[in-house]
């Protein structure tokens, strides 16, 4: 079976175009058939952006399991001299993030990659709606190596559901950070904050 954090490319094409508007702009997302949210940005997505526009942006920032690379583009929108990162280990969703990139007039590198595999460089911001339903291997994987990846002072953001492991998500990152908060919950959904400290 394939699923949307996979190699899903023999799926037939079904593109569709959705616009999201967020702090005074409006975007456009084309979609399709094996990446997540195809039927527009879910509202997880929008509670993690919200957090991640409050913070201070800057330097190299990363949009790990980007999807189509709606929190990339976003944030890239919102502030021109970040240098933005797409990366997901969907050939497709990264088409579409490259697409996506150009149709709402920002520069947004897209990597195909398994988690950090094919990504260099290290990051003051890392930031993802984490492939859940992937297992809980895959996903405290990723947390263990974006920790690996930031620069000292990193931000690490994450948005998970509470009823798909929320409070274990926030023990893992305790213990891989030594501290991580709970800067939102919205409907169900809590982003979770850390700080790289070394």
């Amino acid at each position: 079976m394939t699923h949307y954090f996979t190699d899903n490319r023999n799926l037939a094409e079904n593109r569709k175009t959705h616009s999201f508007r967020f702090s005074g702009h409006v975007f456009s997302f084309t979609t399709d058939n094996g990446v997540f949210a195809k039927a527009g940005v879910d509202h997880g997505t929008e509670v993690l952006l919200e957090c991640a526009a409050k913070e201070n942006l800057h330097g190299a920032l990363l949009d790990l399991g980007c999807g189509y690379g709606v929190v990339g583009i976003v944030l890239k929108k919102l502030n021109d001299s970040l240098e933005v990162t797409c990366c997901d280990i969907n050939p497709r969703a990264v088409e579409l993030a490259e697409i996506n990139s150009v149709t709402n007039g920002v520069s947004c590198a897209a990597v195909e990659s398994d988690g950090f595999q094919s990504v260099v460089g290290c990051f003051s911001f890392i930031i993802t709606n984490p492939p859940i339903r992937a297992g809980k291997q895959v996903v405290y994987g990723m947390f263990a190596d974006a920790h690996d990846r930031l620069v000292p002072g990193g931000v690490f953001l994450a948005v998970v559901r509470r009823k798909q492991g929320a409070e274990s998500a926030l023990r893992k990152l305790r213990e891989l950070f030594g501290n991580c908060e709970t800067v939102a919950r919205d409907k169900g959904y809590w982003v979770l904050r850390s700080v790289r400290n070394d």
